[in-house]
């Protein structure tokens, strides 16, 4: 199989440097999604075949999960706990480092109908049961459901969700929203192509197909943008864009 270049470009505060690293075109251009943690691995999802896989910094291949049934992966911000949920199969599964199965969560005979999962830590999940039209908190080490309130919302298009100090933040496929626990409208502004929902320390990201988006405040701010892109994801120290078929690595400038 032909092979192409990944081209990383990174930019210091002299000349533009670049490093290309040799991988299979065809992986990037299947690729349905892309994480990166900060050891600098990097983590395709392929819809096509629902593998995920993981390589390092330069390419070789460490880890690869063939699954039976589509699978959303939440974050690899943790790579020695991965989560990844599948709404068929209404089950989250937790990988290691090296997307091993280290454990499994089953809601079918706990609740309704699961949309979305969100993992807060390693003990509480927020989950969102389109069933009940419900906010569930549940402790998954306890089997025991935490709190849980009534959340009337369009569960239909939703595209992520997380929750922090009571609040909700909702990516659908039009807007983005905040609620409070009670489902009340805190703030909303249309937006199409977001993707997934994060959270670094006291802010929360959006990563969508043209950039990376702060909440600050009341305001949706821009942080990194790219015409053209086909998806951007971000690590803490860097940007990451697949375009046109090849992987752009920019690292992030830190402010002295």
């Amino acid at each position: 199989m032909k092979l192409l270049n990944i081209i990383f470009v990174l930019l210091f505060c002299t000349l533009p440097a670049q490093k290309n690293i040799s991988f299979d075109s065809l992986q990037i251009k299947e690729a349905k999604d892309i994480f990166a943690d900060d050891y600098g691995n990097i983590y395709l999802y392929k819809s096509k075949d629902f593998s995920f896989t993981k390589y390092d910094s330069v390419g070789n291949q460490k880890g690869k999960l063939m699954l039976t049934l589509p699978f959303r992966i939440q974050s690899v911000q943790n790579p020695l706990n991965i989560p990844a949920f599948s709404e068929n199969a209404q089950e989250l599964k937790f990988y290691d480092q090296n997307l091993n199965e280290i454990q499994t969560v089953n809601f079918r005979q706990k609740f309704g109908f699961i949309k979305l999962v969100y993992a807060e830590d390693l003990q509480q999940l927020s989950l969102l049961d389109e069933s009940t039209k419900r906010l569930i908190q549940y402790n998954f080490r306890d089997n025991r459901t935490v709190n849980s309130f009534p959340f009337d919302i369009d569960f239909e298009k939703l595209t992520d969700f997380l929750v922090f100090e009571n609040r909700v933040y909702v990516l659908t496929k039009e807007y983005f929203t905040v609620y409070a626990l009670n489902s009340e409208k805190i703030f909303e502004t249309a937006f199409t192509g977001g993707r997934r929902l994060r959270r670094e320390n006291e802010h929360i990201l959006m990563t969508s197909e043209r950039g990376v988006f702060r909440f600050t405040g009341n305001n949706l701010q821009p942080q990194f943008r790219v015409p053209d892109s086909q998806i951007v994801d971000k690590n803490s120290a860097s940007y990451f864009v697949i375009k046109d078929n090849k992987l752009y690595l920019y690292p992030i400038e830190k402010n002295p």
